[in-house]
C-alpha cells in the first residue's frame, strides 16, 4: 500500500496545541524588528570594520581577462616601465597582485592614453550629449528586476562609466545592494518630486496674483522641499564610480502625497518630475548612465521612472505566469502612457499648442533566473512572439548566483577565489552576455544621437 499524502488524518487538537494565539496589530512590529536584527546581520558579512561596505580588489588575471584588453605579459611589463603607476599588491612574496577598483581605472586611463589605438580601453561615449537613463521595471516581483538592476550597474562600472543609481522603490533593495544609508524620505527622490511641483505651484500662483485670484498655499514640506538639490541626495557607494539616490519605507508616502498635489493643481506634469529635476541639477551631464529601480507596482514612483527612461528594460522568467504578467504589464503601460497623452493632447489642440508624445529610445525583455534544460521551448515561444522586443541573451542561473547571494554579494563583487574558477567563469559570462547585449543598445542609441545631432549642426 502506498503511503498517504501528508494533507490526510491531520488531528485539529493537535493542530489548535500547536497554533499560537491570535495576531495582533503589535505583533506586526514584533516581526518587523526580529527582520531588521537579521537583515542587519547577514549585511554586515559584507562590511568592514567600520560597518561600511567594502569592493574586494582584482587580480591580474581578472583586469587582463575581463577589463583591459591586454596580454598579461605587456600587462606587467608596462607596470614596470612605468613605476608611477599602481603596481598592486601580493598576499604572499612573489604571488599574484590584486589591485583596487580605483587603481584599475587608473590604470585604463594610461593604456587609453599610451597604448594602441586599435583597442578599445574606454568605453564608447559621445561628447555633449547627456547620461542615458535606464528604468528596469515590471509590476511583478521575484522576476530578478533589481538583481537585473544592480548588476548591469557594476557592469558598466566594471566598463569604465561613470553610473548613479536611482531607487524608487521603498523597500530599498538596491539601497541595501550599495551599502546606502537612508534616515528617511528627504533623503530620497520625494524632495526632488516635491520641489518640481512647487515650481508648479509658484508660477501658477503668480497667474492666480496677476488674475486679481488668491494663491495657493505653500506648505512647510513644499517650502522644504524648494531648497533640495539632487547633490544633495547623492551619496558616495563602495563602488569608485557608482553614485546612489537611497530609498526607504517612507518613500512610499509618495504614492499618497503626489495624487493630492496633481488634485491641487491640475495643469502639473507629475510624469516630468523626475527627468527635469536631474536635468536642472545637471545630474545629466556628470554621469555617463543613469540606472532607475522601479516598484514592482506601476505607481507615480514607477510612472516617473519610466517617463524618464530613455531605454526600458523588463525582466521576466521564462515560465508561462510571469510571460502572462509581462504581457498585462505591456497592456498596462499602453493605456497608462495614451490616457496621459490623449489628456494632454486635447488640452493642447485647444490651445494650438505642440501635442504630448512619450517615446524611448529602445524597449527590451530580458529572460532572468534561465534554465535552459527545463525552458528551452517555452523561451524559444517567447522569443517567436516578441521578436526583436525580447532580448536574445538570457540569463542563466549558476552555482555562482546562489553562493554569492549567500554572502549579500553581486556577482562582480564575488572573489574568484571563493569558487572553482570554472565555475566563476561560467557563472560571470551569463551576466556579461546580458550586459553586452545592453551595451549593444546603450552604443546604438548614443551613435543615433550623436548622428542626429551632427546633421542639424550641418
Amino acid at each position: 500500500m502506498s503511503e498517504q499524502p501528508p494533507y490526510f488524518n491531520i488531528d485539529p487538537d493537535r493542530a489548535l496545541r500547536d497554533l499560537e494565539a491570535p495576531f495582533s496589530t503589535a505583533r506586526f512590529a514584533e516581526v518587523a524588528e526580529a527582520c531588521a536584527r537579521g537583515r542587519g546581520d547577514l549585511a554586515s558579512r559584507g562590511m568592514d570594520e567600520d560597518g561600511k561596505k567594502s569592493l574586494r580588489l582584482f587580480s591580474t588575471w581578472e583586469i587582463t581577462r575581463y577589463l583591459i584588453p591586454v596580454a598579461t605579459p605587456h600587462f606587467r611589463r608596462v607596470l614596470r616601465a612605468n613605476p608611477e603607476l599602481p603596481q598592486g599588491r601580493s598576499e604572499t612574496e612573489g604571488g599574484a597582485k590584486w589591485f583596487t577598483l580605483d587603481e584599475v581605472l587608473r590604470l585604463r586611463a594610461h593604456f587609453a592614453a599610451e597604448g594602441s589605438k586599435t583597442k578599445e580601453y574606454l568605453p564608447y561615449r559621445p561628447e555633449g550629449l547627456p547620461a542615458k537613463m535606464v528604468a528596469v521595471a515590471n509590476f511583478k516581483g521575484g522576476v530578478g528586476k533589481t538583481s537585473t538592476a544592480a548588476h548591469l550597474a557594476m557592469s558598466a562600472a566594471l566598463d569604465g562609466y561613470k553610473v548613479l543609481v536611482v531607487d524608487l522603490d521603498s523597500q530599498g533593495s538596491m539601497t541595501s545592494i550599495f551599502g546606502g544609508r537612508v534616515e528617511d524620505e528627504w533623503q530620497t527622490v520625494f524632495p526632488l518630486l516635491g520641489r518640481h511641483y512647487a515650481r508648479h505651484l509658484r508660477t501658477q500662483n503668480q497667474a492666480r496674483m496677476d488674475r486679481g485670484e488668491a494663491p495657493l498655499p505653500l506648505d512647510d514640506t513644499l517650502s522644504e522641499a524648494l531648497e533640495v538639490k539632487a547633490g544633495d541626495l547623492i551619496q558616495k557607494t563602495h563602488w569608485p564610480n557608482i553614485d546612489l539616490i537611497g530609498a526607504q519605507l517612507n518613500l512610499y508616502w509618495s504614492e499618497f502625497q503626489i495624487p493630492v498635489w496633481r488634485m491641487q493643481a491640475r495643469g502639473w506634469k507629475l510624469w516630468d518630475a523626475l527627468t527635469e529635476s536631474l536635468e536642472a541639477d545637471g545630474v545629466l551631464d556628470e554621469y555617463d548612465v543613469i540606472f532607475l529601480d522601479t516598484p514592482p507596482a506601476l505607481g507615480y514612483l514607477t510612472i516617473n521612472g519610466l517617463a524618464a527612461a530613455d531605454i526600458l528594460l523588463v525582466p521576466l522568467g521564462a515560465s508561462f505566469l510571469e510571460f502572462d504578467s509581462t504581457g498585462r504589464f505591456f497592456d498596462m503601460l499602453h493605456s497608462t502612457f495614451a490616457s496621459i497623452e490623449e489628456g494632454e493632447n486635447m488640452a493642447a489642440r485647444a490651445l494650438g499648442r505642440e501635442g504630448l508624445s512619450f517615446e524611448w529610445d529602445a524597449v527590451r525583455a530580458v529572460i532572468t533566473r534561465y534554465d535552459g534544460a527545463q525552458q528551452g521551448e517555452l523561451a524559444s515561444l517567447m522569443q517567436a512572439y516578441l521578436g526583436p522586443v525580447l532580448s536574445p541573451e538570457r540569463q542563466d542561473y549558476t552555482a555562482l548566483i546562489g553562493q554569492a547571494g549567500e554572502q549579500v554579494n553581486g556577482i562582480y563583487e564575488a572573489d574568484y577565489r571563493d569558487f572553482n574558477r570554472e565555475t566563476y567563469v561560467r557563472g560571470r559570462a551569463t551576466f556579461d552576455e546580458t550586459y553586452a547585449g545592453f551595451k549593444r543598445l546603450l552604443l546604438a542609441t548614443w551613435r543615433r544621437d550623436e548622428l542626429a545631432a551632427q546633421e542639424a549642426a550641418e
